[in-house]
C-alpha cells in the first residue's frame, strides 16, 4: 500500500467509554472507513476491545499506525488509565495486536489536536473576547475525570502538551465551597478540581449538599437513583427539568458549573491563554443551558486584578464529540508523514 493510501486506526481510551475509527489518509477524517463505541469497564484491557473491533472491521483492513488518546499520564509509552484497572504499553500492544506502530498519548492531547480542526458549528460560544491567532490554547474536559491540555503556537503550527492540571489542589472561592472541600478531607487524603468538577465530581457535590442537610433529596428522585448504574444523567436532567424543579440537583448543578468556570479560568492564566479556553467531554454538551447562565463567565472572569485581561480571553464549549477521536487520527497521519521524512 502506498502512503497516500496509508490506514490509521484511531482511539479515544476513556474510563467509560473506548471509541475506534479507522481511517484512510486518501479519504480524510470526514469519512472512517470503521467505527464503534464500547463500555471501557466490560473489558479487562485495551487489547480485547481493538482484537473484535479489527474483527468487526474486516480481515482485509492493515493498519499502518495505530495512535490512542488515553485517559491517563502517558510515560515512556506506557499508560495507566486512571478510571480504570489498565495498564497499556506500546510495545504490548504491537506485539499482542501485530500491529507495525502504536502510539499512545494523553486523551486531552487528543482533543487538542483536534482544536485546529473544528468550525463554528462544532462550538458553543460562552465569551467571543478578542483571540489571538497565534496565542495558547488550554482544554479543560470534564468527563469521568477532569483532563487538561494546552496548545502552544511554535512559528509554522500547533504543538499539544499534556498536562495533570486537573489534580491540582482544589481551591474554594466561597463558603459553601469550604464546606464542601471540609466534607471531601473525610473522605480523600487530596482533593483536587477532579474531585469536584467531574461526572465522579458532580456526584461528590450531590451527595455534600444532601448529607449536610443544604438541600433534602425527594422520594421521587431516591427511587430513580436506585434503579441506575450511572447516577450522574439523572441528576443533571433533573436538574435541568422545567416541569419537576429539584432543589438539590439544581443546586449541585450550578456548584459544579461555578467550580469549572473557575478552573477554567485558573488554566487560562496560568497558559496565558490568548488563544482560548475550549472546554470538551462528555458531560458539557448537555447541560448547555446551565454554561449559559452566567456563573460560569462570572467565577471564570473573578480574577482580581486579571479581570480585564479574563475578559479579553475566549471561551468555547466543544459540541462534537467525536472530537478527541478525530484529533487522534489527525495526530496519526502526521506521524506517518514524518515517518515517511525520516525513510
Amino acid at each position: 500500500m502506498s502512503r497516500q493510501g496509508a490506514i490509521i486506526l484511531a482511539g479515544d481510551i476513556g474510563g467509560t467509554k473506548t471509541d475506534l475509527a479507522i481511517f484512510s489518509s486518501e479519504t480524510g477524517l470526514a469519512a472512517p472507513m470503521a467505527e464503534a463505541s464500547f463500555s471501557s469497564g466490560d473489558y479487562p484491557g485495551l487489547e480485547l476491545i481493538v482484537r473484535e473491533f479489527l474483527f468487526r472491521s474486516g480481515s482485509d483492513i492493515n493498519i499502518d499506525q495505530a495512535v490512542f488518546g488515553v485517559s491517563g499520564p502517558v510515560i515512556e509509552g506506557r499508560a495507566k488509565i486512571t478510571n480504570l484497572p489498565w495498564v497499556m504499553e506500546e510495545a504490548t500492544i504491537e506485539k499482542t495486536l501485530g500491529l507495525p506502530s502504536v502510539h499512545l498519548f494523553n486523551d486531552l492531547i487528543a482533543c487538542a489536536y483536534a482544536v485546529p480542526l473544528l468550525g463554528t458549528s462544532d462550538l458553543c460560544t460562552l465569551n467571543k473576547g478578542i483571540p489571538d491567532p497565534q496565542g495558547s490554547r488550554a482544554i479543560v474536559a470534564p468527563g469521568t475525570g477532569l483532563g487538561e491540555a494546552c496548545l502552544h503556537w511554535d512559528g509554522t503550527g500547533y504543538l499539544a502538551y499534556p498536562s495533570e492540571g486537573g489534580h491540582a489542589d482544589f481551591a474554594p472561592m466561597n463558603a459553601l465551597e469550604e464546606a464542601l472541600l471540609h466534607h471531601l478531607q473525610q473522605r480523600f487524603d487530596h482533593v483536587s478540581y477532579e474531585r469536584v468538577c467531574s461526572g465522579n465530581g458532580l456526584f461528590n457535590i450531590y451527595h455534600f449538599l444532601k448529607d449536610e442537610g443544604y438541600a433534602e433529596e425527594p422520594a421521587w428522585l431516591t427511587k430513580m437513583l436506585a434503579g441506575v448504574d450511572d447516577p450522574v444523567p439523572v441528576i443533571i436532567g433533573s436538574a435541568l427539568d422545567a416541569k419537576r424543579s429539584c432543589t438539590l440537583c439544581l443546586t449541585t448543578l450550578n456548584m459544579f458549573v461555578s467550580i469549572l468556570g473557575a478552573e477554567a479560568g485558573n488554566t487560562a492564566l496560568k497558559l496565558m491563554a490568548s488563544g482560548g479556553v475550549f472546554l470538551g467531554g462528555g458531560i458539557l454538551p448537555h447541560i448547555i443551558s446551565a454554561l449559559q447562565n452566567g456563573l460560569l463567565m462570572n467565577a471564570f472572569r473573578q480574577k482580581g486584578r486579571m479581570s480585564g485581561l479574563m475578559e479579553r480571553i475566549p471561551v468555547h464549549v466543544i459540541m462534537n464529540p467525536r472530537a478527541a477521536l478525530l484529533g487522534a487520527a489527525s495526530r496519526g497521519m502526521s506521524l506517518v508523514c514524518r515517518e515517511d521524512r525520516q525513510k
